[in-house]
C-alpha cells in the first residue's frame, strides 16, 4: 500500500496470548469467546503486528512487538511464539536488516509493543536497531519509569532503559507532525500519553490503532481492555477517532487482532461497525 510519500507495510514479530477477560472486560464469555477462542487458560491468540514505512530517504518502524529475551515462565504465560513470525525474518521479505532501519516510533512502552527495541548480545542490553532514533512521548517515559503498582507488571526496564543509555531515544512532546506526513495523536485512556501514528497525504489516511483497540472486535465502543487505566477515557477517544475514520474514510491499522491487518470502518444502525478489510 502507497500513502502518500510512504509504502506501508505490515511486519509480523511474532504470537502471544493474553487472558480473554482481560482483553474483554466487562464483555461477557459468551459474547468475546465466539469471535476470539480461548485456550484451557482462557487465553486468546494475539498478533503482535508492526508498521514499516518506507520512503522520504527514511525506514520506519512503529512498534517491534515482544522481542526474544523473555525466561521460560514468561514464554509460558504469555504463549510468546517466534517460531512462525519474527522481526528479522519480516523485515529481510522486504530486504532490510536491523541496521537498516532509521527511525522506530514507540506507542508506548509496555513489552508487547516494545519488548522488541532492544536485544541481549554476549550478555549485554544493545538496541535491536543500531542506527535507528526511537521516539517516546516524554509524559509516557515518566509514567513507566515510575509506574503504579496497577501497571508496573507491563513495563519491563530492559526494554528501553538501555535506548537511553546508548543515546538512542528521543523524547517527543505533545501531537503534531513528528516526519512528512506522520503525526501524531495522543491517547490516555490504555496507559499514559500513548502516541498513535496518523499517515496521510491528505486523501489517504492510515490510524494506528495501537492499544486503544487492539483488535476488530474493540471498535465496538463499550469493548474496552481490562488493562486500560481510565476505561472511561478509552471510551470517549474512541468514539472521537472511530467518527473521524467515518468522515474522512480512515484506514486502521490493528497491532493485535489475529486474522485482520487494516479495515475501513462504516456507520450502521447500531453504531460504527468494521466494513472492509484492506491489504497491508
Amino acid at each position: 500500500m502507497r500513502v502518500g510519500h510512504y509504502d506501508v507495510f505490515s511486519i509480523e514479530t511474532g504470537r502471544f496470548a493474553l487472558d480473554g477477560g482481560a482483553m474483554f472486560g466487562v464483555v461477557p464469555r459468551v459474547l468475546w469467546a465466539k469471535a476470539h477462542p480461548p485456550d484451557e487458560e482462557n487465553r486468546i491468540a494475539l498478533a503482535s503486528r508492526a508498521m514499516l514505512l518506507v520512503g522520504e530517504e527514511r525506514k520506519i518502524l512503529v512498534d517491534v512487538g515482544n522481542g526474544d529475551k523473555y525466561s521460560d515462565k514468561l514464554r509460558s504465560i504469555y504463549k510468546i511464539d517466534a517460531s512462525r513470525f519474527n522481526i528479522v525474518a519480516s523485515l529481510r521479505q522486504h530486504g532490510l536488516t536491523p541496521a537498516d532501519i532509521t527511525d522506530v516510533i514507540l506507542t508506548h512502552l509496555h513489552f508487547d509493543h516494545a519488548g522488541g527495541s532492544t536485544e541481549l548480545v554476549d550478555g549485554t542490553l544493545h538496541p535491536t536497531f543500531p542506527r535507528a532514533t526511537y521516539y517516546v512521548q516524554r509524559d509516557h517515559w515518566q509514567a513507566a519509569t515510575h509506574p503504579t503498582d496497577r501497571d508496573r507488571a507491563s513495563f519491563f526496564a530492559d526494554d528501553f532503559l538501555p535506548l537511553k543509555e546508548h543515546g538512542v531515544l528521543q523524547l517527543t512532546d505533545g501531537e503534531g507532525e513528528l516526519m512528512p506526513q506522520v503525526r501524531l495523536k495522543l491517547v490516555h485512556g490504555h496507559t499514559t500519553a500513548l502516541q498513535c501514528p496518523v499517515i496521510s497525504d491528505g486523501t489517504k489516511t492510515i490510524f494506528y490503532c495501537a492499544d486503544l483497540m487492539p483488535t476488530t472486535s474493540h471498535v465496538q465502543l463499550p469493548w474496552i481492555m481490562a488493562y486500560d487505566l481510565r476505561p472511561l477515557v478509552t471510551l470517549e477517544e474512541k468514539r472521537s477517532v472511530l467518527q473521524e475514520a467515518v468522515e474522512q474514510n480512515w484506514m486502521l491499522f490493528f497491532e493485535h487482532d489475529p486474522s485482520v491487518a487494516a479495515v475501513t470502518v462504516k456507520q450502521t444502525g447500531k453504531g460504527i461497525g468494521v466494513d472492509t478489510p484492506i491489504e497491508v
